[in-house]
């Protein structure tokens, strides 16, 4: 046999000297590992079975993403399951999106929702553009949009600069709204063009004094912008109602802090409720203010929970006069949101859309303001069928985070309250934002946008109405207990209207 090279030679030393060194790597971690687990005291499993212990958090860990990929149902998962985020996905991409072999939605539990079709569904010829609503007829500027599907309130601070510049641009790409949030108007929300909705958050950040409270100056310049047409005051949302957001001081950086009005480093912390709002008049009162001095319409966001205080508004709208009136209502959902909050909050908390929004407009429609207030839907809704749901309800628009954050590329790893979000959205660590191109991803939320219209309109024609603002509760069913279901005016029906002000 012939004399092995000795470049073999040198490599199976090599391989040998990293294999001893590997070993003896882990053996040495394995001794102190145990000697560390068998001396501490905070975990109990660690101390009764060192190192071995161990491995139970990591597959407890692991465990989350082998459920998402591979044991959970198209239909499992929670907050959003496998084929609601899939139905995104293609919408976004612009691919197809028709199943084959039926549905795998099951229709039996209680709540389910479906629509009714009509025995002489909308031609083509005869469907009809989104009918265009005003906001704000009282006010100097009021707002006039088409728009049916509109993108809900995320900061910048809580998303990241290229998430901001994809979701602006895409939203003029789609011709709607954008939302601010409560992390004030940044340059990076102008620049692609879209229609904003600046939301006034309960610590007024973008237009604050330094001790807290407006500073009218600062108002009156984000009006200044063309671009702006409606303000939100918010007073709570949908991931933590009766708590304010938390933006931690590692994330506030000089621009954030500029344009948020505090000190770069510190924790952008908001009150858990307007400190200038006690009662139903001083909410009128800072609507009021807001509007004369911006000209532009104003209404606020609420999760509902004690709904009486709707009735107490409505009754002092009527009082005071119709132009006293929020200029338009959102209505969040209780079941979680973009934002990271106690869980206690995001599980406990307030009424789900499904409850709250047929109340409100009931209630609205009660005291006569039904007109006169717009309402905007939002909460969870990122598919077809519970956009067309909303209008069903009552809604004039519906709003989206989520659904917007699953079009620039969300995989819901469940880590928007850390840096580390894999995809690159709410995270400020510009390599693991290298992978989202604004100028790509703006396109695919134009296209998830305008698919949502086209497929909503498709159930609207569906019903027999021409377009989505025509849907009535009597095209939407609801399963009850016993397996049956009973149209949605049945379970709301028309409140009776009382004469609004003149």
């Amino acid at each position: 046999m012939g004399q092995i090279p000795e470049f073999v030679v040198a490599f199976l030393e090599l391989l040998s000297f990293l294999f001893i060194t590997v070993v003896g790597l882990g053996v040495l971690w394995f001794a102190f590992t145990y000697v560390r687990d068998k001396t501490q005291t905070e975990s109990t499993l660690r101390r009764n079975y060192p190192v071995i212990a161990r491995f139970r958090y990591l597959f407890e860990h692991l465990g989350e993403f082998f459920r998402q990929y591979f044991f959970a149902l198209d239909r499992e998962e929670m907050p959003f399951n496998r084929a609601e985020r899939s139905w995104v996905y293609r919408a976004a991409k612009n691919v197809d999106s028709t199943v084959a072999f039926g549905s795998s939605r099951d229709l039996r539990p209680a709540g389910t929702v479906y629509f009714v079709n009509c025995p002489f569904p909308t031609l083509e010829k005869d469907a009809e553009e989104p009918s265009k609503v005003q906001i704000g007829p009282y006010c100097k500027y009021p707002y006039e949009t088409d728009s049916t599907f509109n993108i809900s309130g995320m900061s910048y601070g809580a998303i990241s600069i290229p998430a901001v510049l994809a979701l602006s641009k895409g939203a003029k790409k789609a011709g709607m709204w954008m939302n601010t949030g409560e992390g004030g108007l940044s340059p990076y929300h102008l620049e692609g063009g879209a229609d904003i909705v600046f939301q006034i958050g309960t610590a007024k950040f973008g237009v604050r004094k330094p001790e807290g409270g407006f500073d009218e100056a600062k108002l009156k310049a984000v009006a200044e912008h063309e671009q702006v047409k409606m303000f939100e005051l918010k007073l709570s949302q949908g991931a933590k109602p009766g708590k304010g957001g938390i933006l931690p001081g590692a994330k506030v950086n000089e621009e954030i802090a500029n344009i948020r009005g505090i000190n770069v480093g510190e924790d952008a912390i908001s009150p858990n409720r307007h400190p200038e709002i006690d009662s139903v008049d001083d909410l009128l009162d800072m609507l009021h203010y807001v509007r004369e001095t911006t000209g532009k319409p104003v209404g606020f966001k609420a999760v509902v929970g004690a709904y009486g205080f709707f009735e107490t508004m409505c009754k002092l709208i009527n009082e005071r006069g119709i132009e006293s009136a929020p200029d338009f209502i959102t209505i969040d959902s209780a079941d979680g949101g973009t934002g990271a909050a106690p869980m206690s909050l995001i599980d406990n908390m307030g009424m789900p859309i499904r409850e709250s929004l047929p109340l409100v407009v009931d209630i609205l429609k009660k005291y006569g303001l039904r007109e006169r207030i717009k309402v905007c839907a939002s909460g969870k809704m990122i598919n077809p069928s519970e956009v067309a749901w909303a209008y069903c309800a009552g809604a004039d628009f519906v709003n989206s985070a989520r659904g917007f954050m699953f079009a620039l590329g969300c995989i819901q790893a469940l880590q928007c309250n850390k840096n580390t979000c894999p995809t690159g959205i709410t995270t400020h660590n510009e390599k693991l934002q290298y992978g989202l191109d604004p100028a790509s991803k703006s396109e695919r939320v134009a296209s998830y946008a305008k698919n949502m219209k086209k497929e909503v309109g498709i159930l609207a024609h569906s019903c027999g109405v021409p377009e989505p603002r025509q849907l009535k509760r009597y095209h939407a069913r609801v399963v009850l207990d016993n397996g049956r279901s009973v149209s949605m005016d049945e379970l709301y029906p028309e409140p009776e209207t009382q004469k609004a002000a003149e």
